[in-house]
């Protein structure tokens, strides 16, 4: 928390603007348009919702393909199946970890050769890492594809020094209580059409018709945020820059810590375009140069020392419920999720946390 937060929410509080809408919303809404430079944003309960209103908003039905990311949160996935769609699964490379242009072309490629083109693109900005935009934009330009971007773990990333989630038709962020700020649960959804976010409020509120009764001709959601949590959001974006910054300087104390030690390896920045806010700081253990030692063992030992730390995504084609569904890749994901951790990334961490963190590290690894 930044202190800022008990202003908004005690105003919420003494003005009685409990329920959804209000104006810690609009307020909110505001300042992530401004962050962003994007013209308009929905303010709603989750991620997840943000990307079932997408969905719906693009126009997504019963048996349409989407094109999205193996290599992410079940959540990505999730709001294709309550639209009855089906995900066609892409690989990752290996420069980012996020969707392979490569493998999003094949499988564009071949799902055309079966008279099946695919409604939209749904890739994911893993970690915060930005995924390669301009390569995907060329694909989805090239095939008249319509792209969402799910940076709900990337806010304050930007690819060629624009946010991420402002590249697409539609973008959304998260801010569940692990992101890289909170509104201790909560979402949101960006685009520069303002139709979309029109109809993404509507579709949201229930759908309720204007009208003074309550009356309904579409099916709505109960998806808006309320005025409260806005509230949370508001103080949290007050030190958004802050948290980027401590999550890249955390990124480089363990870029440190590992820089003597042969078989940890660390994601980096590709290039000057690439601008990650290092959500989670994330390694790779290569067993045949740590002597032996695995991901898994590094992970048990710090977790008898009472660290948590936690494996990369088990990528989607490997979910038993997603396992059905096709897939495009060469499986770089399932040596990630193997040899990957996410280690202690936290914004409150500090410098006695960081010490026995590395230590604890140090005496497993040396």
């Amino acid at each position: 928390m930044s202190g800022h937060e008990e202003e908004f929410v005690a105003e919420a509080f003494k003005t009685n603007w409990i329920a959804p809408l209000g104006p810690n919303v609009d307020g909110f809404e505001n300042d992530l348009a401004k962050y962003n430079n994007i013209k308009h944003v929905a303010a709603l309960s989750s991620g997840t919702a943000a990307i079932h209103l997408a969905l719906i908003l693009l126009g997504i039905k019963e048996n349409d393909e989407v094109l999205v990311s193996t290599f992410t949160f079940s959540a990505t996935i999730n709001p294709i199946i309550y639209q009855k769609a089906i995900p066609i699964l892409i690989e990752s490379e290996a420069d980012t970890w996020n969707m392979s242009p490569k493998f999003l072309e094949e499988a564009i490629i071949d799902r055309l050769s079966k008279d099946k083109k695919p409604k939209a693109i749904l890739l994911v900005h893993l970690y915060g890492m930005p995924a390669k935009m301009q390569e995907i934009m060329e694909i989805s330009e090239k095939y008249d594809i319509p792209i969402i971007e799910d940076a709900a773990e990337a806010l304050g990333s930007k690819y060629d020094n624009k946010a991420l989630g402002t590249f697409g038709e539609l973008g959304i962020f998260s801010f569940n209580g692990n992101k890289i700020i909170t509104t201790s649960g909560g979402g949101a959804l960006v685009s520069d059409n303002k139709e979309y976010i029109d109809e993404a409020r509507f579709l949201a509120t229930q759908a309720r018709d204007n009208a003074p009764h309550y009356q309904h001709s579409h099916i709505g959601y109960n998806y808006r945020m309320s005025n409260v949590c806005a509230g949370i959001g508001r103080g949290q974006m007050m030190v958004i820059d802050k948290r980027v910054q401590q999550r890249r300087a955390m990124y480089d104390y363990y870029n440190e810590c590992f820089s003597q030690i042969e078989g940890i390896s660390l994601l980096e920045e590709p290039s000057e375009h690439f601008f990650s806010n290092r959500w989670l700081t994330t390694i790779l253990v290569n067993k045949e140069k740590t002597n032996g030692i695995t991901r898994e063992e590094i992970r048990l030992k710090l977790e008898e020392e009472n660290i948590e730390s936690r494996p990369l995504w088990k990528p989607m084609h490997l979910q038993p419920i997603f396992s059905v569904y096709p897939y495009y890749g060469d499986s770089l994901s399932d040596k990630l999720f193997e040899d990957g951790l996410c280690l202690p990334s936290g914004s409150n961490l500090n410098d006695d946390n960081l010490t026995r963190i590395s230590k604890a590290l140090d005496s497993i690894l040396s």
